[in-house]
C-alpha cells in the first residue's frame, strides 16, 4: 500500500525530527530524574500512545482541523502546558519524600500508579505543538493519493516516528534514571534531582505556553 521509498524517506524525516529534544523528551527526562526509571519507561509509552492518537486524528481529518484553527491550536497547546506545570509542582512539593531508604525499600515502586502515568504521557503526547505541526502538516505529504486508502497509509506511515520516538524517549528516560541512581546514595541529592526534575516540567511547561507556531 505504501511504497518503501516513501517510508524511508518518512522514517529520515521523522528521525531528524525525533532527535531534537521536544516536550515528549523533556517531560520524559523530569519523570525519570523525579521517580525513576519504571515511571519513564511508563510515561514514553502514555507519550507515544498519545502521540498515535495525533496520527489517527490527522487520518480522519481533525488534525488538519486544529491546525488551521488558530483558537483550537492555543487551546490544545495551553491545557498540555497547564498539566506539565501542575505535574512540576507536584514533583517538586514531594521531592523531599524521596530518601536512600524508601528506594530501597521499594526499588520499583513508581510515585503514582502505572496506568495513571501512561495516562500522563499520553496527555502530553496529544497536546505536544510539535507533534501536532509534523502530523498535520509532513505527514499527509509522504501519502500516495493515487494509491487511495490515504487513511490507512497515514496509519501505516505513523508506525514509523512511534517506533522511532518509543526507543529514543525510552532511551532518554533510562539513561535519566541511571543518574538519578547515582543521586541516590545521598538523601540530599535525591531530594535535589527531584527538585530539578520537577522544575524541568514547570520550564517545559511555560516554554510550550508561550511557544509560537511553527507556520
Amino acid at each position: 500500500m505504501v511504497s518503501t521509498d516513501r517510508v524511508v524517506a518518512f522514517a529520515a524525516m521523522s528521525l531528524l525530527v525525533i532527535v531534537i529534544p521536544g516536550p515528549s523528551v523533556l517531560f520524559v527526562i523530569g519523570r525519570a530524574l523525579a521517580h525513576g526509571r519504571r515511571t519513564a519507561v511508563a510515561t514514553a509509552l502514555g507519550n507515544v500512545f498519545g502521540s498515535y492518537l495525533l496520527v489517527v486524528a490527522v487520518a480522519v481529518g481533525i488534525g488538519s482541523l486544529v491546525e488551521r484553527s488558530e483558537a483550537l491550536y492555543l487551546a490544545v497547546k495551553l491545557a498540555g502546558a497547564a498539566y506539565l506545570v501542575v505535574l512540576g509542582v507536584q514533583a517538586f512539593r514531594h521531592r523531599k519524600e524521596l530518601t536512600a531508604s524508601a528506594l530501597t525499600a521499594r526499588p520499583a515502586a513508581p510515585a503514582r500508579g502505572d496506568l495513571r502515568t501512561v495516562l500522563d504521557g499520553a496527555l502530553v503526547g496529544v497536546t505536544n505543538p510539535k507533534g501536532v505541526v509534523f502530523f498535520a502538516a509532513v505527514l499527509p505529504q509522504f501519502v500516495d493519493h493515487s494509491a487511495g486508502h490515504v487513511p490507512a497509509q497515514m496509519l501505516l506511515l505513523g508506525l514509523v516516528p512511534i517506533t522511532i520516538g518509543l526507543v529514543t524517549d525510552t532511551l532518554w528516560g533510562l539513561t535519566a534514571s541511571a543518574a538519578r541512581t547515582w543521586f541516590a546514595r545521598s538523601d540530599r541529592r535525591l531530594s535535589t534531582i527531584g527538585g530539578v526534575g520537577g522544575f524541568t516540567m514547570i520550564g517545559l511547561g511555560l516554554t510550550v505556553a508561550v511557544t509560537g507556531r511553527a507556520d
